[in-house]
């Protein structure tokens, strides 16, 4: 069995500092890592993943996320990945990692995604030279994440973005913004390898479970979601939520 802490959408910045870490210091008798669906900042600047490393750091497990759009607002997302390696946290993006845990390998596929929408609702790379490109950037992440996850020699694999793989885990945010909150691309990449379970964040107001169209585990871990500090998710168990906890 192997046990996974997950969260997304922290916000950092100074003013959070110490909101999450008691929780966090418990993590070593809780899980075995601890995996981040984006949003790590609030602006994306250097001085705010300086505090997000500060509260994430030094937590005895190892921590492994991907960058969200408030990441990028700032146009300093090279800077902000290479403060958190720094720190000594795994940054994926379109590429992916496996650790040795309880003599078990945990591949972890990771990508921030992007939108475009759902079957029967969703953008085509048609007309416009700026629709092309809306539509190819989600094309491109999605090829990447699928080629990682299919990439990886492990016992357990997840994937883990920002955007959502499914609608199911949007429900309760406005129909209207389904398509900048995901893509199904990211489920059909997801789908295309032997995914155990898929982690993001991004809908604030969303639905916690969701499954992709191949049936696997989405679980929308957004901190206004799961209003906890992380949720603990089981693999290699019958049940992923089987080793969910209060903290």
């Amino acid at each position: 069995m192997i046990r996974i802490a997950a969260v997304g959408d922290v916000h950092v910045d100074k003013d959070v500092l110490g909101r999450y870490r008691p929780a966090l210091e418990q993590l070593p008798g809780i899980a075995d890592a601890l995996l981040i669906a984006g949003d790590l900042t609030r602006h994306g600047t250097v001085e705010e993943t300086k505090c997000m490393a500060q509260e994430f750091g030094d937590l005895g497990v190892p921590v492994v996320v991907v960058l969200g759009n408030h990441d990028h607002q700032s146009d300093q997302q090279d800077q902000v990945a290479d403060v958190l390696r720094d720190s000594g946290m795994t940054v994926l993006e379109g590429d992916g990692v496996v650790l040795e845990v309880r003599g078990h390998r945990l591949g972890i596929a990771g990508a921030k995604g992007f939108g475009g929408g759902f079957a029967g609702a969703c953008a085509s790379s048609f007309g416009e030279r700026e629709m092309k490109n809306f539509v190819g950037t989600t094309e491109a992440i999605a090829d990447k994440l699928g080629d990682a996850l299919r990439s990886l020699e492990c016992d357990a694999l997840v994937a883990l973005t920002h955007y959502s793989p499914v609608p199911e885990t949007l429900v309760g945010e406005p129909l209207e913004i389904y398509p900048f909150l995901g893509s199904y691309l990211l489920g059909q990449a997801i789908d295309s390898a032997p995914t155990a379970l898929a982690l993001h964040g991004h809908a604030h107001h969303g639905t916690e479970r969701g499954r992709t169209p191949g049936g696997v585990p989405v679980r929308n871990v957004a901190h206004p979601v799961i209003k906890q500090a992380y949720n603990v998710y089981q693999l290699l168990s019958e049940d992923v939520d089987a080793g969910l906890v209060t903290v």
